[in-house]
């Protein structure tokens, strides 16, 4: 038997996801952070949130959300998650679940079902082989999971992979030729920094320029209220970002991305951006940084010359409605 969300359900379903959802990587939940990532979040819709019941017993849960404001979110509803216990996982089980899902999307006139980075519910994973090291979210799903082989079968559409990257801090020393990278653009009129709103202005048209709501939102605010934020400047004028330079508690350096105008590209701007970066994170005692790219991006090889390793990948997927 299938119910939309009650939150009686609310302590079985961590108690599945701390048995099931961990071995594919996901951090454990607790009560505070399943509030946190789904109850409280503004995107929660208690009608798009679904338990399967065995003999009384939770054995599985389903979980997308949507929402106009989002990327792509007038036409697209995104799946979060669906998990099942281990005894449960047939594919009956998973077609309930995302047949669920699915039709609530419709319902609320969306076109597709998507699994990307743009989701607001961001489920947070343990880096491989480090101790605890965590990512803040999951970009798409684990391709070595159950759950992305039954999307392919049920006519999901693999449309890029994303590679998660890893750097331990200790490791990061600032490369002579990325001096010579910064020196050279200098003579061009561009500096790279951490923002100053008493030198730098220019922000928002930056913003803009790279078509990214989240960007110009999360950046805007980071700027407007002091938290640092590596920027490229030409003269005075802000020309790119990557930031903002955070701390988490949990030692990670925590950053929305990086971005240069499309009118200033072809100066180095987002390879010197991102190594300031890495350079700002470790100034303030960050344990490591994480991050994802898609494996045909070129940055991926920016990211590799600085110290960084793949760890795990997973997939972009698509399903448009017939």
């Amino acid at each position: 038997m299938m119910n939309t969300w009650e939150k009686q359900y609310t302590q079985a379903v961590i108690d599945l996801w701390n048995k099931q959802a961990v071995k594919d990587g996901y951090k454990e939940l607790t009560e505070q952070s399943f509030e946190w990532i789904f109850a409280s979040n503004p995107y929660f819709d208690k009608d798009n949130a679904f338990v399967l019941l065995e003999n009384d017993q939770v054995t599985g849960f389903a979980c997308g959300c949507t929402g106009d404001d989002l990327p792509l979110g007038q036409v697209a509803g995104y799946i979060t998650c669906i998990v099942l216990d281990e005894n449960s996982q047939t594919d009956e089980n998973y077609k309930q679940l995302l047949d669920a899902l699915e039709n609530r999307f419709q319902e609320l006139g969306k076109k597709q079902s998507d699994v990307l980075f743009f989701n607001p519910m961001m489920l947070p994973w343990y880096i491989p082989d480090t101790p605890k090291h965590e990512h803040n979210n999951a970009p798409g799903v684990p391709v070595d999971s159950r759950l992305y082989s039954f999307l392919q079968q049920e006519g999901y559409v693999e449309r890029a992979k994303e590679c998660a990257m890893y750097l331990n801090l200790e490791q990061f020393a600032m490369p002579e030729e990325i001096r010579s990278k910064e020196e050279k653009a200098a003579a061009s009129g561009y500096s790279v920094e951490l923002f100053d709103a008493g030198k730098h202005q220019g922000v928002a048209e930056m913003l803009q320029g790279l078509n990214n709501p989240l960007w110009e939102k999360e950046i805007g605010k980071c700027t407007s209220d002091g938290t640092p934020v590596v920027v490229a400047a030409h003269g005075n004028q802000v020309v790119g970002f990557a930031g903002p330079v955070i701390r988490q508690d949990n030692g990670r350096g925590y950053f929305a991305g990086i971005g240069v105008h499309p009118d200033h590209e072809g100066h180095g701007l987002g390879t010197i951006l991102f190594f300031k970066l890495c350079e700002a994170f470790k100034a303030i005692g960050t344990d490591y940084m994480s991050l994802y790219t898609g494996s045909s991006n070129p940055a991926i090889r920016i990211y590799e010359k600085a110290g960084f390793q793949t760890v795990k990948q997973f997939a972009v997927m698509r399903r448009e409605f017939s």
